[in-house]
């Protein structure tokens, strides 16, 4: 079992910045992809970035130049900056990890973290 606590999230004005973080515990396999998604009102869940336990990573276009992901394998901790935030960034932020084992892949979920950009 492996829980994932985020925080980070609150209320800025449009172009301000905010830094997420999402702490893992438990049985964490040491090959793991871990990345946030984001739960707007009336849209689909969708990817904003992903990183493997290499540091390879993965965004979203529209947060491309703005976004960045990085993370602490010793700590098992993701981090997203979020910079030059717009309204359309609002939306529940939701970490992610999934095992990679020869067997399969299994995927574990954090409580989300609201993340509001005012105009």
């Amino acid at each position: 079992q492996v829980q994932l606590v985020e925080s980070g999230g609150g209320l800025v004005q449009a172009g301000g910045s905010l830094r997420l973080s999402c702490a893992a515990s438990g049985s964490i396999f040491s090959i793991n992809v871990m990345g946030w998604y984001r739960h707007a009102p009336g849209k689909q869940r969708e990817l904003v970035a992903t990183i493997t336990s290499d540091g390879n990573t993965n965004y979203a276009q529209s947060v491309k130049g703005r976004f960045t992901i990085s993370r602490d394998n010793a700590k098992n901790t993701v981090y997203l900056q979020m910079n030059s935030l717009k309204p359309d960034d609002t939306a529940v932020y939701s970490c992610n990890l999934r095992k990679i084992m020869a067997w399969g892949d299994y995927d574990y979920w954090g409580q989300g973290t609201q993340v509001t950009v005012s105009s």
